[in-house]
């Protein structure tokens, strides 16, 4: 049977992957909220109120979701990675229980508060609710980040005589340039993805001619927020994350863009097929010069091919690394063009009449999602063979005692619960689409009343 490295590895990857799919929804949503909030409050527009407890509602669903499928990853540290906690656990450990003391409890706290509180708060108190859980999800994103960054670029450590990492320096660790680029990076994508869901939802309610008058403003929202979200991940999210590869992580750029020999003037692959055999791209489409521009500013730089690195040290699979990679820029362009399609459409006032437009919409909501996950599946690709970066291997903090049975047998659980998790969940967030948002009008008229105190 496959030795126990690998099915720890699928395990946690399956699970991160999966529970990550909330998450990103609900950080892109609590930037949704507290603009429809605020604009509830300043315009006194109930419309703004009724759309902001609709997505409240989604947000909801996707936060229970997130936290029933976040908790199993928070365990794997203890059966599957148990040497890895051990020997970092007193520098990772900081942010994972700053995520859970302050961020995750403040969320869920004002949760609730903001959900069913509309009869009792009036229109600044809805907006503070809102900004507090705009507050707790984003700060919980940025501990998350922080844990991630330190093993892309680990700072602000030191390793003792026996492999135990211990933290010098707590906001050189904290404040790691790395995690500020990761964290505007991934946020700019949570918007995104919450963008597409958003304007999806309002396309949907026009083409059935539902709810006009709140998928219109889905629509206003989703489109604008998502044209200047995906112009962000490409710029200057996006680029710098690229620059940071090239310094830190050369062989991981290397693999992204399937690259085997140093040179100056290395293209960039459009397409093509790398081949460890014979370390080179076959059918490739390339554009001279542009990835020494894109990872050092100028087309004449010599960029780092993978055969001036020793074989042990590339990332263990280089071609999902390179199609992972591709699949997130092929996506990622798309979905710019199609939000400057729709943002065009609607500064020039014809995206409420135009089906095709909407049905585009409409349509692309998953992709968001795929980009995602494909973007994560390149960060985490790119580092192997490393659990933290340059110092502590990945064959080195799985877990002795936990063999590959109880490892192949616990993912078959958590396939078959994640399941019945996604079927219901996807019951719920169906069942609050067909009601749409007319449905807590009355909720929301009270929460914009000036008698309520």
């Amino acid at each position: 049977m496959t030795d126990a490295l690998f099915w720890h590895r699928l395990q946690f990857g399956f699970t991160v992957t999966y529970h990550y799919l909330f998450p990103q929804l609900t950080m892109g949503l609590a930037l949704v909220i507290v603009i429809l909030q605020w604009k509830a409050w300043r315009d006194s527009d109930d419309r703004y109120s009724r759309a902001a407890l609709f997505w409240g509602k989604i947000f909801a669903l996707n936060f229970a979701l997130g936290v029933v499928t976040g908790i199993p990853m928070e365990f794997q540290f203890g059966t599957n990675w148990a040497r890895f906690s051990r020997l970092t656990g007193s520098v990772i450990g900081q942010t994972l229980a700053m995520e859970g003391m302050f961020a995750f409890f403040l969320e869920s706290s004002v949760l609730g508060l903001f959900l069913y509180g509309g009869k009792r708060l009036a229109p600044a108190g809805r907006f503070a609710t809102a900004a507090l859980l705009f507050l707790g999800s984003w700060l919980s994103g940025y501990f998350i980040i922080a844990t991630n960054a330190f093993m892309q670029h680990p700072v602000g450590h030191s390793v003792s005589s026996d492999g135990t990492f211990q933290l010098e320096a707590f906001w050189t660790f904290l404040l790691n340039p790395w995690a500020l680029w990761e964290y505007a990076h991934n946020m700019t994508a949570s918007i995104t993805t919450a963008a597409f869901v958003v304007a999806a939802v309002g396309a949907g309610y026009l083409l059935i001619e539902r709810h006009r008058e709140q998928a219109e403003l889905d629509l206003r929202i989703g489109v604008t927020l998502g044209v200047i979200a995906c112009l962000l991940q490409l710029f200057p999210t996006g680029d710098r994350q690229g620059k940071l590869l090239a310094e830190y992580q050369p062989v991981t750029l290397a693999a992204m863009e399937g690259l085997f020999e140093t040179g100056p003037n290395a293209p960039l692959a459009l397409i093509g097929q790398p081949d460890l055999t014979t370390r080179t791209l076959q059918n490739p489409i390339v554009v001279p010069g542009v990835l020494s521009f894109l990872a050092y500013g100028t087309f004449g730089t010599t960029v780092h091919g993978l055969s001036e690195v020793p074989r042990q040290n590339w990332p263990d699979n280089v071609e999902l690394l390179y199609y992972a990679y591709h699949v997130m820029v092929g996506i990622g362009t798309a979905l710019i063009v199609t939000m400057a399609l729709a943002a065009l459409a609607l500064w020039r006032g014809f995206l409420f009449r135009s089906r095709s437009l909407l049905w585009i919409l409409l349509l692309a909501w998953p992709f968001p999602y795929i980009a995602t996950t494909a973007g994560w599946m390149t960060a985490e690709l790119g580092r192997q063979p490393w659990l933290v970066y340059g110092l502590l291997r990945t064959s080195a903090g799985s877990s002795a005692q936990v063999t590959s049975g109880d490892a192949l047998f616990t993912l078959i659980g958590f396939c078959g619960l994640y399941l019945v998790l996604g079927v219901l969940f996807l019951a719920l967030v169906g069942r609050e689409l067909a009601h749409g948002p007319d449905e807590h009008a009355a909720a929301s008229s009270a929460a914009l009343s000036p008698e309520v105190a």
